[in-house]
């Protein structure tokens, strides 16, 4: 978020007591304050699944015909061919 900006929306969480002490003491360590602590830490939490929900992971069997199919594509079929010229056909040039 940039320095400055409005922080308008709000979200609310129940921890256990421990858990707050422990987020507190994280937060004073790093000299921020906890709901700068809690939104950076959840920020980049996101930014991992998000990053990792993106990610596309292949076997080592799956990696070599994936570039087999790169490097060898198959001949264009009929039903290909047929929707590359209507498409064409739909398409101003």
């Amino acid at each position: 978020m940039p320095v400055g900006a409005l922080k308008t929306q709000r979200i609310e969480a129940r921890v256990r007591p421990d858990d707050k002490v422990f987020i507190e003491e994280a937060a004073r360590y790093l000299g921020m304050s906890v709901t700068d602590f809690v939104t950076s830490s959840a920020r980049e939490h996101a930014e991992q699944v998000i990053a990792r929900r993106d990610l596309i992971v292949l076997s080592r069997r799956d990696q070599v015909a994936f570039i087999s199919a790169l490097m060898n594509p198959p001949a264009p079929n009929e039903a290909l061919k047929a929707a590359v010229t209507a498409y064409n056909s739909s398409v101003e040039r």
